[in-house]
């Protein structure tokens, strides 16, 4: 029979145990294994008790668990209690080099005494011992203010059935769903139906009743959520709202990216998910840089991820037809464009972020033959018409388990989307100081490039522009920054191709490439000579001509660990 956990314990100072709480149990499955069990302030330590003198002890450190439970066994007639643990360590993979976590289950049986009810209650002051001290390990990330999620977060769940390959709403229940139950996290899981379902839905939904907000697909649909969120009328609260991202796309720019800030050995695929599921469980909140997009239309945008004119843009909107084999669409894409390189005539300006914000005057004139006079704003450029919506709502979801989790299908591009001013007068949206207005020249603290012949231009505020892109090694979430690139005409097509593969290990700013710019900026401004080309913002086509944006320092909150 089991010690009483609660009751004075001479092994306690006979194995030098001076933590929270001490125990022996018996195994889940087999009476015959006992183990002591210990449970510090950052660790549960296991030690199975035998005779022999080689017992190895085993230690889970605590911000790897991310819950536990109490339970009674399937026998009615068993008198014991159970507690189990979920912890996701780094461990070696199985099949190749390198870690990535995995799931352990450590599962106890309790049965001090024959009284079910006192052997249910001390199992359930070890869950909670172990859930209260799990909370206080959680992952920190350096230099950066984190906050927690209440408990029970409520959290709506947004997939888009067809993103990626079509298996998110596969992925989530084989990989997630389960995840989710053992950190105790109520949800509700919304199916998207057609596009723009998710920025309709935020838009309109009554968010007091969610703490997050997690997406389950690709970056088309976080960037739908953003600019839903923006469009509401009481904006500023709403974009608070945390945001969530488990990958089920092909690129999965924002996971990689956010797998990459918290220091985790690289990860791609289900092991992505894995991680960045360990990460919405442990609920660390912190802040998001958006950048406020301008089309020569009137629209306004906002990104979280990038903008792109040029090879960039071309191969991720040409790619799609090969959306079926997942990310290798982008390599294939790649290779097809470099077979037809194509070189794209344009202006472009940025404000360093060395230089410290100006205010913008009225009427800006200007003032230095530096700058080449701005591009009249052209025709209304083509918008892609929206897919026949067919309206969806909460009232579809339907219950699925345990913790009140719900089901409730989007298209990737843009339409329709609301320009800076608004009707009202009970809200304006967030001012952009550092921009002047397409007809207006630029000020003179910004650059204005030389070159007017390039390959591409992106601008990119993450440190991943898709799982195997890790295209700014030195980004973070909150960093304040536009990372801006850009490759100018005569690079010839396998130095091209070496920039990308170099990308892949975050090495291409070492290729020493003479075509190749990078640099810091705060604001952006891009004037497209060519006729023909495309424009994505977020991956997403936007019309074509002049664009310009700057950045919104953690004006948007990431569940970020």
């Amino acid at each position: 029979m089991e010690k009483d956990a609660s009751a004075p314990d001479p092994s306690r100072q006979r194995n030098g145990f001076s933590g929270v709480l001490y125990g022996e149990f018996t195994d889940a499955l087999n009476d015959e294994l006992r183990y002591s069990v210990s449970l510090t302030e950052s660790a549960l330590t296991i030690q199975r008790i035998s005779s022999s003198p080689d017992r190895t002890k085993v230690a889970f450190n605590l911000s790897d668990c991310v819950g536990c439970r109490s339970h009674r066994g399937p026998d009615g007639a068993d008198m014991g209690a159970y507690f189990t643990a979920y912890f996701y360590p780094f461990k070696r993979r199985w099949m190749s080099a390198g870690l990535a976590r995995q799931r352990v289950e450590q599962c106890f049986r309790v049965a001090p005494v024959q009284d079910p009810l006192v052997n249910l209650r001390e199992a359930e002051r070890w869950a909670r011992a172990i859930r209260d001290a799990s909370e206080r390990q959680a992952p920190r990330r350096d230099g950066v203010a984190c906050t927690k999620l209440r408990r029970p977060c409520r959290t709506m769940i947004l997939v888009n059935p067809h993103s990626g390959r079509g298996q998110a709403l596969q992925l989530f229940t084989g990989h997630i769903q389960a995840m989710l139950t053992e950190a105790a996290v109520p949800y509700t899981l919304v199916i998207t139906e057609h596009q723009n379902h998710a920025r309709e839905l935020v838009k309109n939904a009554d968010l007091s009743q969610w703490d997050a907000l997690v997406i389950m697909s690709g970056d088309g649909l976080l960037f739908e959520v953003i600019n839903g969120l923006m469009e509401r009328e009481d904006w500023q609260q709403a974009i608070k709202t945390p945001l969530g991202i488990l990958p089920g796309g092909s690129g999965n720019a924002l996971a990689a990216s956010l797998h990459h800030y918290s220091q985790s050995p690289p990860a791609w695929n289900e092991e992505l998910l894995l991680s960045c599921g360990f990460m919405l469980c442990k609920g660390l909140v912190g802040p998001l840089d958006l950048v406020s997009v301008h089309l020569a239309s009137g629209q306004r945008l906002f990104s979280f991820l990038s903008f792109a004119w040029g090879f960039v843009a071309d191969v991720d909107i040409e790619s799609e037809k090969y959306r079926h084999v997942g990310a290798i669409r982008f390599l294939m894409g790649t290779l097809v464009r470099l077979a037809s390189l194509r070189v794209y005539q344009g202006r472009l300006a940025y404000l360093p972020a060395k230089e410290e914000p100006k205010p913008q005057k009225e009427n800006v004139k200007a003032t230095s033959t530096r700058h080449p006079p701005s591009l009249s704003p052209p025709p209304p450029g083509h918008v892609i018409p929206d897919a026949s919506p067919k309206q969806g709502s909460l009232n579809n979801c339907i219950d699925t388990n345990l913790n009140q989790n719900s089901f409730t299908d989007t298209s990737n591009v843009i339409t329709n989307m609301r320009p800076e001013t608004q009707s009202n007068n009970k809200t304006t949206s967030p001012v952009d100081s550092l921009l002047p207005s397409l007809d207006q020249p630029v000020p003179d603290n910004w650059t204005v490039v030389n070159e007017e012949d390039f390959v591409l231009v992106l601008a990119i505020y993450q440190s991943h522009l898709a799982e195997d892109l890790w295209t700014v090694p030195g980004a973070m979430a909150d960093d304040g920054l536009i990372h801006l690139f850009y490759v100018t005409a005569g690079i010839s097509r396998p130095a091209l191709l070496r920039l990308f593969l170099a990308m892949e290990k975050g090495s291409h700013l070492a290729c020493s490439c003479p075509h190749l710019v990078y640099e810091k900026v705060r604001a952006v401004r891009l004037e497209p000579i060519s006729q023909q080309g495309m424009i994505t913002v977020d991956g997403e086509v936007v019309e074509y001509g002049p664009i310009q944006a700057q950045i919104h320092p953690g004006m948007a909150n990431l569940i970020c660990g």
